[in-house]
């Protein structure tokens, strides 16, 4: 099966911490929320980096440099090295010095983590959209205290024809009180003003996989993640395998209607999935069996889940290989309110 017709999550008779070499971890979602680690995060990763997995994070996250978000994974007992750091303000910097010359001054919208990014590729960042020889501008993510004028400057720029870059286009970003506007909301801000389209650097894109594959030398990664438009789909696109954890954006009706891109090679419910292989989906009469549960595409435009016990992942996994078949390369258009209400995710 190819990951372009992928009809059911895969399994794995291996822990998937021995059956791949790297972990390309997202962050935000996935080993941590609003700065504070997410349940069994912390622990999961100790013992897959002590059993020989290397560990890399990844992040569309363009805010804070490699060194701060190091240092914030080592106090949350994750020891972290600034160079196991793969931000999307480095994939822009990097797409960006490949089209200017070096030393240009480059306005930046956003947070220490881009203006770090750009002097490491020889660029100068600069706060004003009127600096003489201006080359480009980019913007990602500047926290929630971002000053409204800095998008108004963003426009001056663009709208003089300064070519425009950004980090990524996350709509969401998630936090402890829950889910808040990302850069790509921001994005759509200068977009509205300006009518132009920026170049972007971060997940789903190639920019990004390039700049993870170049700082990681991973021969067998797998992505883990959260979110179905980004960091599933960068692995789609980059020809890799992923794990979605349920602990960010992502819920469970969403995944039983992803279009092809964005289905995941495995899913569970956290990073425990990690260390544990990946029970097979079979099929069973009508529809498809996976631990205690059987999903069956009913004729009536139903998706009904039939058992009563095990692990409710398994009924997911099983609710995924109906939908996803019955889709084909479309989106499951299925009704499925009843059968994932009986799972309770």
């Amino acid at each position: 099966m190819t990951r372009h017709s992928r009809t059911s999550p895969a399994a794995s008779e291996r822990s998937l911490h021995e059956a791949y070499d790297t972990a390309l971890l997202d962050l935000d979602g996935v080993v941590y929320a609003g700065g504070e680690a997410i349940a069994h995060a912390v622990e999961s990763l100790a013992v897959a980096r002590a059993d020989g997995m290397h560990l890399a994070y990844v992040t569309n996250n363009a805010l804070r440099t490699p060194d701060a978000v190091a240092e914030h994974l080592s106090e949350l007992g994750i020891p972290t090295e600034a160079g196991e750091v793969i931000t999307s303000a480095q994939a822009v910097a990097r797409l960006i010095a490949e089209q200017v010359q070096p030393g240009s001054k480059v306005l930046v919208i956003g947070g220490e983590g881009l203006r770090v990014a750009l002097r490491e590729r020889g660029l100068v960042p600069v706060e004003s959209a009127d600096e003489e020889g201006l080359a480009a501008v980019v913007q990602g993510y500047g926290g929630p205290d971002l000053a409204w004028g800095r998008f108004a400057e963003a426009s001056y720029a663009i709208n003089r024809g300064v070519p425009w870059y950004a980090s990524n286009t996350d709509l969401t970003i998630p936090g402890v009180r829950g889910i808040a506007p990302g850069n790509g909301a921001a994005v759509e801000v200068v977009r509205i003003a300006t009518g132009a389209e920026p170049q972007v650097a971060g997940k789903p894109l190639p920019p990004m996989h390039r700049e993870t594959v170049l700082r990681t030398g991973a021969e067998r990664p797998l992505v883990v993640g959260d979110r179905l438009d980004t960091d599933i789909e960068g692995a789609f696109n980059g020809e890799v395998d992923s794990l979605l954890v349920l602990t960010g954006v992502t819920d469970a009706e969403q995944l039983v209607r992803a279009e092809p891109r964005h289905r995941p090679t495995y899913v569970d419910r956290d990073l425990r999935g990690l260390l544990t292989g990946q029970p097979e989906v079979e099929p069973a009469g009508e529809g498809f069996r996976c631990g205690g549960w059987t999903a069956v595409a009913l004729d009536g435009g139903v998706l009904e889940l039939r058992g009563d016990g095990g692990d409710p992942v398994d009924g997911l996994r099983a609710l995924c290989a109906a939908a996803w078949t019955e889709a084909g390369d479309g989106v499951c258009t299925l009704d499925a309110a009843k059968a994932l209400a009986k799972l309770g995710l």
